[in-house]
Order: structure tokens, then sequence, then C-alpha cells
């Protein structure tokens, strides 16, 4: 790591469920440091961890123990309301699966996160537009999910997280569930992303080949940070 402060930051971090009569902990005593403009890929096998620490980033989980900052907002001191507000405006969250709404277009499913803030109908479209171009999907505009193939629905997916303009990106097993040319050029995407407009991203894969496109990879085991490699200097 270089001596560039920290754009997201866990220290100490515990975070555990309750599943029937089992205490399941996910992360223990973890502490991370993420700088801006990063391509961060977490390794490990299911159930180490990795999917929980993305959460915490995006504010969905809170930690039981520790303290989670992104951009100098400490997440754990934060109100529900407040975070959920934080939320619509920093991260962008892509799935494995692409939860595409099938009745909305792609157009109207990018645009589904913008409702949260508040901003006026020309505002939308123009942001909508650029995400659309930046997923290559312009003309594919007006299409259902339906009518677009796995690959296109992961890009949908992609310019939805990206509409509102993001601090940090994370992306869950985002090629997961697509064939290799399709999970390439997912990869590709995230790259360009990162590459290009700096946004600061951090995805989970099972995939050792997919973290080439990252610029460092971490690799989480029974919930501990046991492993990290620098893929890029």
């Amino acid at each position: 790591m270089s001596d560039r402060a920290s754009f997201i930051e866990l220290t100490g971090v515990t975070k555990s469920f309750t599943k029937g009569e089992h205490r399941i902990t996910p992360l223990e005593d973890v502490s991370l440091q993420v700088r801006e403009g990063e391509f961060l890929t977490l390794l490990g096998p299911s159930g180490s961890g990795k999917s929980t620490l993305l959460n915490l980033v995006a504010g969905i989980d809170r930690a039981d123990r520790g303290t989670v900052t992104v951009n100098g907002r400490d997440l754990t001191s934060m109100s529900a309301r407040a975070l959920t507000a934080w939320r619509a405006e920093n991260v962008g969250y892509v799935f494995q699966l692409h939860h595409l709404v099938p009745v909305l277009t792609a157009y109207e499913n990018i645009e589904l996160p913008l409702f949260l803030l508040p901003l006026g109908k020309e505002e939308r479209h123009a942001r909508v537009s650029l995400a659309l171009e930046a997923v290559g999907l312009t003309d594919r505009h007006d299409h259902f999910p339906r009518e677009l193939s796995g690959g296109q629905e992961q890009r949908v997916a992609i310019a939805r997280a990206i509409v509102a303009g993001p601090s940090v990106l994370v992306a869950d097993e985002p090629t997961g569930d697509l064939d290799h040319e399709s999970a390439t050029a997912t990869l590709e995407l995230l790259s360009r992303l990162n590459q290009e407009q700096g946004k600061t991203i951090l995805m989970v894969t099972h995939d050792r080949d997919a973290t080439a496109y990252g610029t460092r990879t971490l690799t989480l085991h029974k919930g501990k940070l046991i492993d990290a490699e620098e893929t890029v200097s």
C-alpha cells in the first residue's frame, strides 16, 4: 500500500449472525484499507465473509464491533435514516443475479435509483443516457429484460449501479451467472469504469482469473484476512 490516505477503512471489524441455535461469525477482527480509485478483488471460499464485507462497506449491514469509514464518514455512527440517504448517493451495488424489474425497460430499470434523489426529469434523463452510453447499450434502452442476453442484462445492472454517480461500486460475483464471453465483457467494463472514471470498486469473486482485472487482491478465509497480493504497483 502507498502512503495515500485511505478512502475505505475497516478497523477491528467483527460481524456475527444467529442461525438457528448457532452463532456464525463471517468476519472477526478484520482491518482493511482501500485507496480511492482502487479496484480491489476479494477471493475466498463460500462462507469466508466476502459478501459480508461488501455489505458493511455498502452500509447494508452494521458491524458488531469496530468501525467502517468511507470517504471520511463513519458508517457505524450513522442513524438508519442517514445511512439510507448516504447509500443512495454514494454506493452502487452489482449482484450476481441482475435483479432487474421484468416489466420495466432497460431505461426504466436504470432510472429507478434516481427517484431516491432530489432530481428533476431532465436531470434523470441526462444521467440515464450517460449510463447507457457508458455500458454500450444506448440502442437497447427500450428493451425489456426478456429481450436482452444475460450479458446485456448485467450491463443494465451495472448502468443502474453507476447512474447516481456513486463514490464506491461493490460487485458480488458479477460474472457468476454468465458465460465466458459475457463474463469477460463484464470484467472489461468494470475495469474501464475504474481506469477511465476513477471508480473505487470492490468485487467478490471465486474466479482467480478475474482478479487480473483488478489492481489488488485480498483473500479471506474463515472470517480472517489471511493473504494479500499486490497485482499492480
